[in-house]
């Protein structure tokens, strides 16, 4: 099985100190893998206080049953992790506010290669960082999926995301996301972090909201984010080639438009 080498979590150090409301609402943070996953998560924990974390595991569907207690309506949690569209996942989060975040499929692309690359990232797939593969070819297997190792960019997309489309799942993109980190300051800014953060159960935005935007936004407390992952030996370029973007088109045809980047 892949395994994911990630420093101690610090969250508590930079944010222990902060006055946190409790939420009145079960929430879980749901993503297709590479999409923010970690920055959603560390954002909403500096909203919440520490002992309504779920910190038992990160929720996926083989493992939805023995978790169904984060979504317990009367014991409200903020939980995580990258749950499949099913009947059974729908029914388990039939209660919680339940956040989806995308991406641009052309940057997941480009964040699944340099991941798969990274020492962060063990697993059966050590041919990757072989340097018998070009970069060309490894963002390719990215896109088409490793035979009976790791699924294509369609699969994990459709049942992670796409299907999740037009439920109670409230769809959040990674690109807003960023954009709204970039202009605190701003109305729309404001607007947005209410309206990510009320549903959980608070009454409005805490004075402090910005600050707790910053400390949570923290590239140090994101083990996956791009600059914290090593051992990367290929240079990958900041957008995806002319080439891998037609492949991703042809692989996954309305893809980008479904999910708003068209």
């Amino acid at each position: 099985m892949p395994r994911v080498h990630l420093d101690a979590d610090r969250f508590e150090e930079f944010t222990g100190k902060l006055n946190r409301e409790r939420i009145s609402r079960p929430t879980f943070l749901n993503s297709v893998p590479k999409c923010g996953t970690h920055l959603m998560k560390n954002i909403m924990r500096a909203f919440v206080p520490a002992e309504q974390h779920y910190n038992d595991t990160f929720i996926q569907i083989p493992i939805l049953q023995r978790h169904l207690n984060a979504y317990n309506p009367n014991e409200p949690k903020l939980s995580w992790g990258h749950m499949l569209f099913s009947d059974q996942s729908a029914i388990a989060l039939r209660d919680a506010y339940h956040i989806l975040m995308i991406r641009d499929p052309y940057d997941w692309v480009l964040a699944r290669t340099r991941f798969f690359l990274s020492d962060n990232f063990q697993g059966n797939m050590e041919n990757l960082k072989s340097g018998q593969l070009s970069l060309e070819e490894i963002m390719n297997l990215m896109i088409w999926g490793i035979h009976q190792k790791a699924p294509p960019l369609k699969d994990i997309f459709e049942l992670n995301g796409s299907a999740w489309i037009g439920t109670r799942a409230r769809v959040i993109r990674l690109e807003d996301l960023l954009l709204q980190l970039k202009n605190l300051d701003s109305i729309e800014a404001e607007r947005f972090f209410s309206e990510l953060i009320r549903p959980m159960g608070h009454s409005k935005l805490p004075e402090d909201w910005q600050e707790r935007v910053r400390l949570g936004s923290k590239p140090e407390l994101s083990g996956t984010f791009r600059d914290n992952l090593s051992g990367i030996a290929l240079e990958i370029p900041k957008e995806l080639p002319s080439v891998q973007k037609r492949l991703v088109d042809h692989a996954a045809p309305g893809l980008r438009k479904l999910l708003g980047y068209e």
